[in-house]
């Protein structure tokens, strides 16, 4: 896993009883630059949208919430008309409906969820972030685009220093991180529900939690149903609680 550091300290106070970790040495950015060159199918197509929607973010989606946090919650990539519009994970599509209505149920947010980053939504310790930051054609990023951003998942990872749990929303998320934390994919099988603990040999013990991509797709299939998805988070709040 990538060694990196904080480049600044968030103001938010996490629970007394979550002991702090030392952060580790400056190796890579948490965030890609707004004009990051590292994919180029995905940095051909973010031009190709700022030259059709110039008022839209078309950059790079920077993870969402205090870096002091315990949950991290990591998605697949920016929606074309959701994060890559607006700029903040999971805002401005149907899968944020239902993530921040579970966040907010759960005690991981605060305030009113309104699909734009003005709506004074805020994480309450939890933070968000995609396994690819920046939008790729139909939604699905190549193995070699997944590869390429992984620094940029575990830079985050490596730069909140009471960092507990993840919860991991589908397949091409749980794998990268998992990479990410220097595991093989079969150190914890993808599936609704599937949780571990995982010790990266740096970061100390993190309690993985694997769940259903909150898509549209999913929800309307069936796939995934909305008390599933709270399941996890029920999950997740309980483990959190008794640490």
């Amino acid at each position: 896993m990538a060694k990196v550091s904080v480049a600044r300290a968030s103001a938010a106070q996490a629970p007394a009883q979550a002991p702090a970790r030392a952060a580790r040495p400056v190796m890579a950015p948490v965030e890609p630059g707004a004009d990051c060159p590292l994919c180029p199918r995905l940095a051909d197509f973010r031009h190709a949208w700022r030259v059709a929607e110039p008022g839209w973010h078309n950059a790079p989606v920077p993870a969402f919430g205090p870096e002091d946090a315990r949950l991290l919650i990591v998605g697949l990539a920016p929606g074309l008309r959701g994060a890559n519009r607006t700029g903040r994970p999971f805002t401005g599509d149907f899968a944020g409906d239902l993530l921040y209505a579970t966040l907010i149920e759960y005690g991981f947010a605060t305030g009113s969820y309104a699909a734009h980053p003005g709506d004074g939504l805020a994480l309450v310790d939890a933070r968000i972030v995609n396994a690819v930051r920046c939008v790729p054609p139909q939604n699905k990023p190549t193995p070699e685009e997944i590869r390429t951003c992984r620094p940029f998942l575990s830079a985050p990872m490596a730069a909140m220093p009471r960092l507990s749990a993840i919860v991991t929303l589908g397949k091409i998320a749980h794998d990268s991180t998992l990479a990410a934390l220097g595991q093989k994919a079969s150190r914890l099988k993808f599936g609704h529900g599937a949780m571990d603990t995982i010790a990266d040999g740096t970061m100390g013990p993190v309690r993985l939690f694997a769940s259903y991509h909150c898509s549209r797709y999913n929800t309307n299939t069936r796939v995934l149903t909305p008390d599933m998805f709270r399941a996890v988070f029920a999950s997740v709040r309980a483990y959190l609680d008794a640490a």
